[in-house]
């Protein structure tokens, strides 16, 4: 899954490839992916899929 999420290193938006979808212990949706410029983990909230 491909995804557009913050990095909180590099300080701005990146495009990340290959990401998963994963539940956390709430029950919240999210992806999830490291970013192409400095491997951090970046993980974005997704919108609930009851909607």
């Amino acid at each position: 899954m491909d995804f557009e999420g913050y990095c909180v290193k590099c300080r701005k938006k990146q495009q990340i490839k290959g990401g998963n979808l994963e539940v956390n212990a709430k029950g919240r949706r999210m992806a999830k992916g490291t970013c192409p410029e400095c491997g951090t983990k970046v993980t974005r909230f997704l919108p609930s899929s009851d909607k």
